[in-house]
């Protein structure tokens, strides 16, 4: 924790990130700081929250960064969180819905018998919905209504993915002399996840519209991280602007979406895809 006192902190307003320890949950963490917005990061690895709070305290120095593991899954952890800072008097009125399961594609990893439809795992789909579904539900569910309680304005915005509009296409993921039985797939687990996010952030902004609270959707496109030369050059055909995003070219929606700059929107689904889902 920060060596500011209590009192100092007292009625301060945080922004909230789950899943910070992963790509995306960084950029998200630098836009707020960057327009010097307090920020706590969740993760349920303690280690790499612990090491990105390190690395953006060198950099925003006059900011307030709080890590603290959380496990998006069980409500005790979500509301023990909750409970951690209301007793500090800190207000949370920014929510990023960002933890997620996205399973990577190498051949250790993901293969057709992990992966396709004929081997559906009932256990990796509970596991799946449970971090990437239940968690926003219920992290939304916990600092959405103590936001109302305390008759305070807030933001919640869920992280889906142009997946959240467009199904897979399959064909970026084909390896060569493999047969088709056995190639590998996005699993149907995500896909169907985030467009589940996309209806949830639509009954959250309807349901609240009444409490100051509003809730949009982000979906970004494929994003630069070490893929293999051949799904980047899969991916790129399927975008009209024929490359994947760089890891911060979504900052600027995340300001926009965390802020009043965008005081009249609700129930969105910001699609920043390169243009894969027109097409």
């Amino acid at each position: 924790m920060n060596t500011k006192s209590i009192k100092d902190l007292r009625n301060r307003k945080f922004a909230l990130i789950t899943g910070a320890g992963g790509l995306l949950g960084e950029e998200h963490a630098v836009s707020l700081l960057e327009i010097n917005k307090d920020i706590i990061l969740t993760d349920i690895n303690l280690n790499k929250i612990q090491k990105l709070k390190k690395k953006l305290e060198k950099t925003f120095k006059s900011s307030q960064i709080f890590s603290i593991k959380m496990d998006v899954t069980n409500e005790k952890s979500i509301n023990k969180v909750w409970s951690t800072f209301n007793k500090k008097k800190i207000i949370i009125d920014v929510l990023i819905n960002n933890a997620a399961l996205d399973p990577k594609f190498n051949k250790k990893v993901i293969n057709g018998k992990n992966s396709r439809l004929e081997f559906f795992s009932v256990q990796n789909w509970h596991k799946e919905f449970s971090v990437g579904l239940t968690g926003t539900i219920l992290c939304s569910k916990i600092f959405g209504t103590q936001l109302i309680k305390k008759r305070t304005k807030g933001i919640i915005l869920n992280i889906a993915s142009d997946l959240s509009v467009i199904s897979p296409n399959q064909n970026v993921y084909k390896i060569s002399k493999i047969k088709k039985s056995l190639q590998p797939v996005k699993p149907i687990g995500y896909s169907i996840i985030k467009h589940g996010i996309v209806g949830l952030t639509k009954y959250i902004s309807t349901y609240w519209s009444s409490d100051n609270i509003r809730c949009n959707a982000l979906s970004p496109g494929p994003v630069l991280n070490l893929q293999s030369k051949a799904l980047i050059k899969n991916l790129e055909k399927l975008i009209p602007m024929g490359r994947l995003a760089n890891k911060n070219e979504y900052k600027s929606a995340i300001k926009f979406l965390c802020t009043e700059d965008s005081s009249y929107m609700t129930g969105q689904n910001v699609i920043i895809d390169g243009g894969r889902s027109i097409w």
